[in-house]
């Protein structure tokens, strides 16, 4: 299986155009102790060529151009010049959160693909969202299958040809998205982590973005061969601190890495040799490379993920 971070920050990405905190003003000089981030998108793949992606952040355009790998060339003069790209046959959703969704409307006009999100999610974004509505009016550019809880299913392209890979959702507590605030509550299927699976090889890769607790995500890890994990904040009064907030990380249904509650204590154990922190906003301080924070989770086996990452699993 391969694998691409095309994004690896929480909300606009970093450094923040209107934040000076230290992390953002490290990022901003060339070769500066922090590097630029845009929000959080993970591309797998079991061949090379059909790709499918984690969350669609509103970068995604410029993050496919970015990483090379996405963009289909082999065939192009088959197709004529100007055809839309192949490359692209899948997105899966964790949540409805916009960060975590928009980029399709970028997508829609170029590439037809198969959309997994749960059933709550999708009617929270198509049903209830006006500016989703032209997914639907593309159905032949955007195929939506429903992502059942707790069971694996092959992930295919829109004709229903097999990618290779296979996909598990499970419920992980996170906060409904702002804008679907007014009209639902949270249920198993507000949020989820994704379990990706090679079919040939086992592989197994495990990603949860947005997480409120570190409950089950051990026993759901066993069997991983990697894992990327909610890194948003450092501790848990981040944003209280730097006057940016006035709720708690935890209030904001993130888990703080930091803490005897953080997630760097609570998944010490893991068996899981390749760790990533991804979701990490542009205040965390672990963002420093050669600061204290970030010694302390390299200390502990884990990478903080960035922009243009790539791993063969």
């Amino acid at each position: 299986m391969r694998v691409v971070v095309l994004g690896s920050a929480a909300r606009g990405g970093g450094p923040g155009w209107a934040c000076a905190c230290p992390s953002c003003q490290a990022a901003r000089p060339p070769g500066g102790a922090a590097k630029p981030r845009s929000r959080d998108s993970i591309a797998v793949s079991a061949d090379g060529r059909r790709w499918v992606l984690l969350n669609v952040s509103p970068d995604i355009t410029r993050q496919i151009e970015s990483s090379g790998v996405l963009e289909a060339r082999a065939d192009a003069a088959e197709r004529g010049a100007g055809a839309p790209s192949r490359a692209i046959v899948g997105a899966v959703l964790t949540n409805g959160a916009l960060d975590h969704s928009m980029g399709l409307l970028s997508l829609r006009p170029w590439t037809a693909l198969c959309l997994y999100a749960t059933r709550e999610t999708y009617a929270g974004l198509v049903v209830k969202g006006a500016i989703f509505r032209l997914l639907e009016r593309q159905r032949r550019h955007v195929l939506y299958r429903p992502l059942e809880l707790d069971v694996f299913i092959p992930l295919r392209d829109v004709s229903g040809v097999a990618s290779g890979l296979s996909l598990c959702a499970f419920p992980v507590a996170g906060e409904v998205p702002q804008h679907l605030e007014s009209f639902v509550k949270a249920t198993d299927e507000t949020n989820v982590g994704l379990i990706v699976r090679d079919d040939c090889t086992g592989a197994r890769l495990l990603y949860v973005p947005g997480a409120a607790t570190a409950a089950g995500i051990a026993e759901r890890a066993r069997d991983a061969t990697c894992l990327f994990f909610d890194g948003t904040f450092w501790s848990d009064a981040e944003l209280t601190a730097l006057g940016r907030a006035s709720r708690s990380s935890r209030q904001l249904a993130h888990l703080p890495v930091s803490g005897p509650g953080g997630s760097l204590k609570q998944l010490d154990t893991l068996p899981i040799r390749q760790r990533y922190y991804t979701h990490v906003d542009d205040a965390n301080p672990m963002l420093r490379e050669g600061s204290q924070e970030r010694r302390e989770v390299e200390a502990r086996g884990w990478c903080v993920a960035e922009d243009g990452l790539e791993l063969s699993l």
